[in-house]
């Protein structure tokens, strides 16, 4: 399988297949024969999504040859560039932009996506010179996921507790003189609705050096209403509902009163206004419209009630979404899902053109959830080659690619220079006990491949 380094589409993916001369359908059996002519399949992004339905074409066609290709100078999209670094077993997010919050102030410094946050401490290329500061006492992170818990963890974390990850070494010495001391992590709904899982929150509650801050009120009433929860929402709810009412033990409650650094979810809050320091140079507070709740199940959404709330901060992060971007005028794509129109797969009225992964299904899912609707596509790729239902006649494929970017004096980069790049970082964090050090900078990575 060979990765080239090309400009263009991250992420989720989409997968074009070009076939050769084929013989006539009635040659397509229940399995492939030997004696066909490889498929020549093309996938555009090298994360989760692009790797898993290759794996499941390459597993399942033995003749299928598959170019991956990737805008960014090394592979795997989210598995490197994602959540945190403290997580290196688990990346929950992958797509190439955030959710706008469309409110005044979101421009001041101050402000950020926490997309661009994670990409900045994770050694995102195109975030590396974000700059972040942290000299403010409080952070507020908009979005109650998973997301915003792992940002939250990275801004409290004792830095000594991240020497040892692929964390970005800039990163990290911003983090040592960090003053960050509170962060609020900010929800249009009620605890019912939080989107965080549980081994996050539990991560949260029992960070060293913290306290958690929980209103009881926020939770009146919700004592029965959770018992009928499946058994995962309950197991959430019951463990938040014992942080916000329960008296804690002797010892958790010494390590409580210790804690020099304190963390609190706030509810029913939904963002209004970005408040602007004196001299309007840069972000000092945020003002939140208070909210209630309407309608039930699925249908629940807020309502702002009319009064609103400033809360004082230097730092905001938005985490209230994620979703894709449009590939080309000749790909089908809806920007308001922000999704491929399609099939279970099938790119609508494009035979030949599947797609994978968020851009598939829009922002909701982990990485087993890639895997699965990964190797779904793959399948459904494979039942229409069978079917003979792909277009037929002679295809370059990968050659054609090649020539095209040769043409244009795009430089492509292999499979075996990202082992050089991989080489290089892993020997750069030997010297810090870290499993690597990450390069940041697209110069220095092809100055060392001799370009």
């Amino acid at each position: 399988m060979a990765l080239r380094c090309w400009r263009w589409w991250p992420w989720s993916s989409w997968t074009r297949t070009w076939l050769p001369p084929s013989r006539s359908t009635q040659n397509f059996g229940q399995h492939f024969s030997t004696q066909e002519q490889a498929p020549q399949i093309c996938v555009v992004g090298s994360g989760p999504a692009g790797f898993y339905t290759a794996q499941h074409l390459l597993k399942h066609h033995s003749r299928a040859h598959v170019d991956i290709y990737e805008k960014q100078l090394v592979p795997f999209g989210l598995v490197r560039f994602g959540v945190a670094p403290d997580h290196p077993e688990v990346k929950s997010y992958g797509a190439e932009d955030h959710q706008a919050l469309d409110i005044p102030g979101e421009e001041l410094p101050g402000v950020f996506s926490a997309r661009a946050f994670v990409g900045w401490y994770n050694g995102l290329p195109e975030n590396r010179e974000l700059a972040p500061d942290l000299s403010c006492d409080t952070a507020v992170i908009l979005g109650q996921g998973n997301v915003a818990l792992d940002v939250a963890r990275i801004l409290l974390t004792p830095p000594e507790h991240l020497e040892k990850t692929d964390i970005t070494e800039a990163a990290l010495g911003a983090l040592r003189q960090s003053r960050v001391k509170t962060v609020w992590i900010v929800g249009r709904r009620g605890p019912l609705q939080v989107a965080f899982t549980i081994k996050e929150l539990r991560e949260m509650i029992q960070l060293p050096g913290t306290r958690p801050m929980l209103d009881p009120a926020d939770f009146l009433g919700l004592q029965d209403r959770i018992k009928e929860a499946a058994r995962p929402r309950r197991r959430l709810m019951e463990l938040l509902l014992r942080t916000a009412t329960e008296k804690p033990g002797v010892e958790e409650a010494a390590r409580r009163a210790s804690a020099s650094r304190a963390w609190g979810l706030r509810f029913f809050r939904s963002p209004q206004q970005v408040l602007p320091s004196p001299d309007g140079q840069r972000a000092a507070g945020i003002r939140l419209a208070v909210t209630r709740l309407e309608g039930i199940g699925e249908a629940t959404r807020a309502v702002p009630t009319g009064d609103v709330e400033d809360l004082p901060c230097g730092l905001i992060l938005s985490s209230i979404g994620y979703k894709s971007r449009p590939i080309d005028p000749s790909v089908p794509f809806d920007p308001k899902l922000g999704v491929i129109p399609n099939m279970e797969g099938r790119v609508v009225d494009v035979p030949g053109l599947y797609c994978s992964g968020w851009v598939r299904r829009g922002p909701t899912g982990v990485i087993t959830t890639t895997m699965t609707d990964s190797f779904l596509t793959g399948q459904i790729l494979l039942q229409d080659l069978k079917a003979g239902l792909l277009p037929s006649g002679p295809r370059p494929g990968s050659a054609a690619i090649r020539a095209l970017l040769d043409s244009r004096g795009v430089w492509c980069v292999s499979f075996s220079d990202w082992e050089k790049l991989d080489a290089e970082e892993v020997s750069r964090g030997q010297a810090s006990g870290k499993p690597r050090e990450k390069l940041l900078d697209p110069q220095e990575m092809l100055r060392l491949l001799g370009h």
